[in-house]
């Protein structure tokens, strides 16, 4: 009797153990101990460095937020970062320079950005070209549109007018708005954006019929044409959400700047790809949640901080990122 409970004990930790959300979890702790013992005299205890953390990666986490759909159909998006720096661009455009209506200037970038997405694709669902090759197609178009659109300049509230001068007009109130802080300076707007982001995300991937054909397309593609599921059409809403998301993710990051930088979003989307991957999300589709997403993205936002904080250069850091982007695949791996 004894040994069967011990067996039974066993077998249940076993099993919570190699759950993703599990180890998922013990990887954050571990980077959150991390920074326990490499505090910067203290800096890491204090709650601005905890907020400025939330602050900086909630851009790359709503980027996340698309980037774990597109996993999950067993696809990739290479162009998140660049449609983010095209929307930025686009976006400060019509309100900073064209003085457009910030209402209808939002609904323009959404639709270029689901407009990227979507011939994204239609490139993978209709002309059965490897996610791989059609998203880094569109990486180099709309790193590319950026630039045409934009001149290849920074566009900020310096304006040049006809007689060749500058002349400095105010940022728009939006800009304002979506880089303030609420709650006496406690929590970024970006912030409530990337959760706003992860809730309807996660009630998509949970409570709707469109999240069940993500899983069944991710999990087995010929098993769910033949069960009746519509393979393209939800590959294209896949990516379609995946530039929408990317779109955000560039209002956030022009507000953030205040400025529309052509080359912003550079290799941010290797950071979506991490954030998504360590989380738990298999890169064979099928199985993930905007729950793991939101451990990974946490646990590379500590990862950065605390990195930032003891002074650590960003070529390390990059090169960090990309060590642990393949020790969680090989994590991965061994959990079969």
């Amino acid at each position: 009797m004894f040994l069967w409970c011990q067996k039974k004990i066993k077998n249940n930790f076993l099993t919570i153990f190699r759950s993703p959300l599990m180890r998922a979890t013990l990887a954050l702790i571990f980077v959150f101990l991390i920074g326990v013992i490499f505090n910067a005299h203290g800096a890491f205890f204090r709650w601005d460095t905890h907020r400025d953390m939330f602050r900086h990666i909630s851009v790359f986490a709503i980027l996340a937020c698309g980037m774990t759909i597109v996993i999950i159909t067993a696809g990739i998006d290479l162009s998140v970062g660049s449609v983010l720096g095209f929307s930025a661009v686009l976006f400060s455009l019509l309100t900073i320079q064209r003085g457009l209506n910030p209402i209808l200037a939002l609904f323009l970038v959404f639709l270029a950005g689901l407009g990227c997405g979507l011939i994204s694709g239609a490139l993978v669902a209709r002309f059965k070209i490897q996610p791989f090759i059609a998203t880094l197609a569109m990486m180099v178009f709309a790193r590319g549109l950026a630039k045409w659109i934009s001149g290849g300049k920074k566009i900020s509230t310096a304006i040049l007018d006809s007689s060749g001068v500058y002349r400095y007009v105010e940022p728009p109130q939006i800009f304002n708005l979506l880089n303030s802080k609420i709650f006496n300076g406690n929590l970024a707007v970006v912030t409530i954006i990337f959760l706003f982001c992860a809730l309807i995300s996660s009630l998509i991937l949970g409570k709707l019929r469109l999240g069940r054909y993500f899983y069944a397309v991710g999990g087995n593609e010929e098993a769910a044409r033949l069960s009746g599921v519509p393979v393209a059409q939800t590959k294209l809403i896949a990516y379609g959400l995946s530039g929408l998301f990317s779109a955000v993710a560039g209002i956030c990051q022009a507000a953030q700047e205040m400025q529309g930088d052509p080359e912003a979003g550079l290799t941010y989307e290797l950071t979506a790809i991490a954030i998504v991957v360590i989380g738990g999300t298999s890169l064979a589709g099928g199985r993930g949640s905007l729950g793991l997403t939101i451990v990974g993205a946490l646990t590379i936002g500590y990862l950065e901080k605390i990195l930032s904080l003891n002074a650590i250069g960003e070529a390390s850091r990059l090169m960090l990122t990309g060590a642990i982007i393949i020790g969680a695949v090989l994590f991965q791996r061994a959990r079969k």
